[in-house]
């Protein structure tokens, strides 16, 4: 390989990264600006391939406040480069320190990491974003490349990859979920882990950056990725600027806490070369302040590391019209200078104060795992909050007491299921939000799928290589009798009742609901609760369905539209009266649940009754989660006297839904207010009014 050396001219410390044009610089032909923050560096090169394709070499001869800067000719559109300390020697392993700001990052022959020089552009056409509103908002929690691997109505060249995600079938099938906004897991650039390679599995889930303004070309299609990364990128766009079309936004999960450079003595990629002691927290005897588990957290007591954070949000927001971001152990992000978490941290002031993000959707993973970790409800205005409290409450209520009462115990009350429908308003009031501040779900990436939950009641890592030992192990499960997968018809049939009730809560709860991938079709993961190194079949989303797939598809479509029926009066800001005076509870009876019955561990059923503030009543809910049928009452015309409606004579309700057979048999039974009716045990029944 020959080099030769380049010399430099006046430049700028700002922008980061490499910049067609910086602001006072001569725009000099076949010149770029080029700025790197390295504080722990004396002097910097860059390397980069030349139009002849040799690699040169440059000093950044200007440094100002720990940016080293300078104008490089020849570093034109594709060529890769990255940094290294001058008159130092060059790696054995050509792993040089890969630019923070690359626009793209691609690998060599050898193995090695490169930043490469792309050109920004991309015709958007009439594109919009959605801009739905959270009161409106489905989440759909997805992986690029396991949502279509195998379906088998996506072109293969088109199977995993970005452009796969957009195609018509896909986009038809969120549609018909309700969704209204996909969260992707992370498509910023990442690298597998060495304890994985040295395994020989990869990180599927993708939590392992190495790329925050770069996205991932291993999910774009063969054709883009031997084009470049330009190509990449305007695949990634196209596949925004499709969803926006079918009124769908992106919500990108990030991962800001940590890099992929692990803890220490392990690789050094970029930032650990570039200022260790800058980018990484640090305690008083100078090892990682790891509040990740991950090795190492990213320092966000370092200006510099705030602004690389904010530079990379405004891009994907300006470049890539990207609806929102779920951030990755957000806790981790707003830790001060002590270690303590606060809603005060500058980089959340940033935030809520950064023009080129207003109206940008905001959710926030709200723990770490350092003290004081746990902040479900503590985030300031303006984000939404993972609600830990609502899945396990959830899975509580329907699943493990399930499996409880079938033994002959004892499980909860309906009261912690009530605050969850009723969009866990304790947990969010101190911080001055409301319901919609809570994202409700019951799975995720990690953890058991909506099948296993029902169907295994220990975790089954044993493929990833960690004897099993990976993974949570208080699971709020119960497999219905049997562990893992089974022919007994009554066993399927209870299982997919039990899921139907886990999404009907999900879907009818106040707050933001988010599906997992899957979920909606009866994926199973075989009981692997930590699938994170699983990029295969066990992971990927299995469209062969069965009978009982098809049945928990068909519930997930039909909630999703009684959800959109009953928030169709509903103020964008509900519940509008602190009080919640338009979501009533009532007995069996339907009289008003008294104190009593709330304490009472015996009371599984509780009637929720809704409506809207232009004076009428939305539905009667039934939750029955006791084993046997009971008789009920609809609430009567003076339970009604309570509820802000405008006319209380005739009231009526219309059987529309219900999670057991029977109560689907009787689909558009009319029942008056005061009659009575039969539900079955462990179901949910949904009435119109």
């Amino acid at each position: 390989m020959r080099f030769r050396d380049v010399g430099g001219h006046v430049s700028r410390p700002f922008p980061l990264g490499v910049a067609d044009t910086a602001p006072g610089v001569p725009d000099l032909p076949d010149a770029v600006n080029v700025a790197v923050y390295a504080p722990g560096l004396e002097a910097v090169d860059i390397w980069y391939s030349d139009p002849e394709g040799r690699m040169a070499s440059a000093r950044l001869f200007e440094t100002t406040d720990g940016v080293h800067h300078g104008t490089v000719e020849g570093l034109r559109h594709g060529a890769r480069y990255a940094f290294w300390e001058r008159g130092a020697p060059l790696p054995a392993g050509g792993q040089l320190l890969v630019d923070p700001y690359a626009r793209a990052v691609v690998t060599d022959d050898a193995g090695a990491y490169w930043g490469a020089h792309v050109a920004q552009g991309f015709d958007w056409g009439e594109d919009a974003r959605p801009h739905v509103p959270w009161r409106d908002t489905v989440v759909y929690e997805a992986h690029i490349k396991g949502q279509t691997m195998l379906h088998p109505d996506i072109p293969e060249d088109l199977r995993g990859t970005y452009a796969g995600f957009a195609h018509p079938v896909m986009i038809e099938h969120l549609r018909s979920l309700g969704v209204t906004t996909v969260e992707l897991l992370p498509i910023h650039f990442h690298v597998d882990e060495p304890h994985l390679q040295d395994l020989g599995l990869p990180n599927y889930w993708g939590y392992n950056t190495l790329g925050f303004f770069a996205p991932h070309p291993g999910y774009a299609t063969a054709r883009a990725r031997a084009a470049g990364p330009q190509a990449v990128q305007d695949e990634f766009k196209g596949m925004v600027k499709l969803l926006h079309a079918a009124g769908i936004e992106v919500v990108l999960d990030v991962v800001y806490n940590h890099t992929a450079e692990g803890g220490k003595g392990q690789q050094t990629l970029s930032w650990r070369g570039l200022g260790d002691g800058h980018y990484y927290r640090h305690d008083v005897e100078g090892r990682y302040l790891d509040t990740t588990g991950c090795g190492n957290t990213l320092n966000f007591n370092e200006p510099a590391v705030v602004r690389m954070t904010l530079d990379s949000l405004r891009l994907w927001v300006e470049e890539y019209h990207i609806d929102g971001f779920r951030f990755d152990l957000a806790v981790a992000l707003a830790r001060d200078s002590h270690n303590h978490f606060t809603p005060q941290h500058p980089f959340l002031v940033a935030l809520g104060a950064d023009k080129a993000l207003a109206g940008i959707k905001m959710i926030s993973e709200p723990w770490d795992v350092g003290m004081g970790g746990w902040q479900t409800g503590h985030f300031p205005r303006g984000f939404v909050d993972w609600n830990d409290h609502f899945r396990d409450t959830v899975r509580d209520f329907w699943v493990a007491d399930r499996g409880i009462l079938a033994a002959g115990g004892q499980g909860g009350s309906v009261a912690r299921l009530a605050g969850c429908l009723a969009g866990s308003r304790e947990l969010f009031a101190g911080s001055g939000r409301g319901p919609l501040a809570s994202l409700n779900f019951v799975t995720a990436h990690d953890g058991f799928t909506l099948r296993d939950l029902v169907s295994y009641e220990r975790k089954h890592n044993e493929a990833n290589g960690e004897e099993n030992r990976d993974g949570h192990n208080h699971n709020r499960s119960y497999n219905h009798g049997v562990e893992g997968m089974s022919g007994d018809g009554r066993i399927v049939a209870d299982r997919v009742r039990t899921a139907s009730n886990v999404m009907a809560t999900l879907m009818l709860s106040l707050g933001v609901p988010m599906i997992t991938a899957g979920d909606e079709i009866g994926k199973t993961q075989e009981g692997n609760n930590n699938a994170y190194c699983q990029d295969n079949e066990l992971t990927w989303l299995d469209w062969s369905l069965t009978e009982d797939q098809r049945a928990m598809l068909d519930a997930t479509r039909a909630l999703a539209r009684i959800r959109r029926e009953f928030l169709a009066g509903q103020p964008h800001a509900f519940p509008v009266r602190e009080d919640n005076a338009y979501m009533l509870w009532f007995n069996a009876e339907g009289a008003p649940m008294g104190q009593d019955e709330w304490t009472d561990p015996e009371t599984r059923l509780v009637q929720m009754l809704l409506g809207s503030p232009s004076g009428r009543l939305d539905g009667l809910v039934v939750f029955n989660g006791g084993l046997a049928a009971r008789q009920i009452r609809m609430p009567g015309q003076s339970s009604l006297m309570d509820f802000p409606l405008k006319d209380r004579r005739g009231a009526k309700f219309e059987l529309r839904y219900g999670t057991s057979p029977a109560a689907r048999r009787r689909r558009g039974a009319v029942l008056k207010a005061g009659e009575t009716d039969r539900v079955d045990g462990n179901s949910i029944t949904i009435y119109r009014s």
